[in-house]
């Protein structure tokens, strides 16, 4: 019965992992491909303005690296979990710094950073409740008679 409920709980972490690295990678994509669609919302025009995007979409790939390998094994790689939650916490961190310096005669450029606030602490709640549930998991593996966990 607790090893049922375990690879439940397994499974729901996984899959909270998993929803938010999907949402970045959607948008990671969608600034690499589409990057005229987002440039005027950072005030950037023209073919430098796109490519600033774009490197952004490619830096977004980079970050979520952690977060697969996390949605994957979230026990076993643990340590991902862990810097996945810590780099949504700076995006979060970060975002939330940079609103609070830009100067008010730049709504454009607000209302895209309090979006990424939203969306990166969306983020950042959903990859911490799977934190808790993998610690749970963690804190109640019993160990298998080969010395492995039972996850």
């Amino acid at each position: 019965m607790r090893r049922d409920r375990n690879k439940t709980v397994l499974w729901i972490a996984r899959f909270l992992i998993a929803a938010v690295t999907v949402m970045n990678m959607q948008a990671a994509f969608q600034f690499i491909l589409r990057p005229q669609d987002f440039a005027p919302g950072f005030e950037m025009t023209g073919a430098a303005g796109e490519a600033m995007l774009q490197g952004m979409g490619l830096l977004f790939l980079m970050w979520n690296i952690p977060y697969v390998f996390a949605a994957v094994q979230p026990v076993r790689n643990f340590v991902s979990l862990i810097e996945a939650v810590i780099m949504q916490f700076i995006g979060v961190c970060g975002e939330t710094l940079l609103l609070l310096g830009l100067p008010g005669e730049h709504p454009m450029l607000e209302a895209s950073v309090r979006r990424f606030i939203i969306f990166d602490g969306a983020g950042l709640v959903v990859l911490l409740v799977a934190l808790v549930l993998v610690i749970t998991l963690r804190r109640s593996r019993v160990p298998r008679p080969d010395g492995a966990g039972s996850i």
